[in-house]
């Protein structure tokens, strides 16, 4: 894939698109892409988590025990790890012959600090999901107690 489409690819992930081209254009070509053959890990719970992923084709499988949740091309994987050191809480299997684009935290990081407006509209997205989910919670509890 080339540089544009890679781009492309990243505009269609909601919480990447917010950075805007310049930004996400950085990600392109800073990142990498990996091939996964059917049935291979792309990593295991407990891994130590230095990067998100977005599915450029194929599936995912992502299982932390009990949950399962299968990701395909647009979705990407470990969100909170571009932002925060942390261990992956679920192991990715290849469903089929499938390819990520790597986004490093580093360089996730390097983009923000480049941009500061990018920065802020991705500050901006994230306290409007957290406020989304509280909403829901609410929502949930009061269907719950009733």
């Amino acid at each position: 894939m080339s540089i544009e489409d890679d781009v492309a690819l990243l505009e269609r992930v909601p919480t990447l698109r917010v950075l805007g081209t310049a930004s996400l254009r950085m990600l392109a070509i800073g990142s990498e892409q990996r091939n996964l053959p059917r049935g291979s890990v792309l990593f295991n719970v407990g891994d130590e988590a230095d990067a998100g992923f977005v599915v450029q084709r194929g599936a995912l499988r992502l299982q932390d025990g009990g949950a399962e949740l299968v990701a395909g091309p647009g979705a990407l994987i470990g969100e909170l790890a571009l932002i925060n050191a942390m261990r992956r809480p679920s192991t990715a299997t290849a469903l089929e012959d499938s390819s990520v684009i790597r986004v490093a935290r580093s360089l996730f990081q390097r983009v923000l600090e480049s941009d500061p407006a990018a920065a802020r509209r991705l500050r901006d997205e994230f306290a409007r999901r957290t406020s989304q989910i509280a909403s829901d919670i609410l929502t949930a509890s009061g269907k719950l107690s009733t």
